[in-house]
């Protein structure tokens, strides 16, 4: 029940679902005959609220005040294994022919990058899949797939098929190292959940290196929002792909929130 009210209920947070409640609210406060100027006023913040997160220089600033955190500044250590969090295929589902890889897929093939690059000689692949269903297999097999066809051997994957949190990511794969005797970890995730997901990992007292990947911004982008005054049109005018992003960061940063009540960071 807490997993599904977790994803359940900060829908109504996030931009979209807030207009949408706001929306609601200015329905009913028609219904009820009041005031037609109060009415208005939910509509105009849920205006507001769709305007300002669907704008390039909101989404750019937020996504890159979680991005930016853990930038590796020179080449990256070696370490034992590399853990590759999960949230980033699509299962082999009809007409599907085989796994896809979402916009977070980058993980896996960066994970297998370092691998290659003798930054470590295992590979532990972490995620369960949440499926309502239960009919799907888990995530970690879809990437250990991925993997296999970029030259991992199979011998050097270990998978981790049960987490459906990033919390539960944390204390499986601690679990998988203390019996592999694994003491140090390259930790490879999308540069904007890296912030909540190394603070999980060392909570757990894991020796985890940050390396982020799947960007979303970079120092170009921020450039080429200043470059002329028809940039900085196309930058304020609303687009849906910039809400999605600025939607993502706002819920990695209630997440942040809410994980830390609960002391798992």
């Amino acid at each position: 029940m807490f997993l599904f009210l977790s994803k359940l209920l900060p829908l109504f947070l996030y931009p979209l679902g807030l207009a949408c409640v706001l929306m609601v609210v200015t329905l009913g406060m028609l219904l009820w005959k009041l005031p037609r100027r109060l009415a208005m006023i939910p509509i105009f913040l849920a205006l507001a609220v769709l305007l300002m997160s669907s704008n390039g220089w909101v989404s750019n600033s937020i996504v890159r005040s979680l991005e930016y955190q853990h930038v590796p500044r020179g080449e990256l250590p070696k370490a034992d294994a590399i853990v590759v969090l999960g949230g980033a295929t699509k299962p082999a589902s009809s007409p599907r022919p085989w796994v896809d890889l979402s916009e977070e897929g980058d993980r896996v093939i960066y994970g297998a990058k370092l691998y290659r690059e003798g930054k470590a000689p295992r590979i532990i692949l972490a995620g369960g899949r949440i499926d309502w269903g239960g009919e799907e297999p888990p995530e970690s097999a879809d990437m250990a797939a991925i993997v296999e066809l970029l030259g991992v051997p199979k011998s050097a994957i270990l998978q981790e098929p049960d987490s459906l949190t990033t919390y539960e990511n944390a204390v499986n794969v601690k679990k998988i190292m203390d019996a592999q005797g694994i003491r140090r970890i390259l930790l490879v995730t999308s540069a904007m959940h890296m912030p909540r997901s190394l603070l999980i990992f060392q909570k757990q007292g894991i020796d985890a290196i940050p390396a982020p990947v799947d960007f979303l911004t970079t120092d170009r982008d921020l450039q080429s929002m200043q470059n002329s005054p028809q940039s900085i049109i196309l930058t304020l005018a609303p687009e849906a792909e910039r809400l999605k992003e600025t939607t993502r960061a706002l819920k990695e940063y209630l997440g942040i929130v809410i994980y830390r009540l609960r002391g798992w960071l």
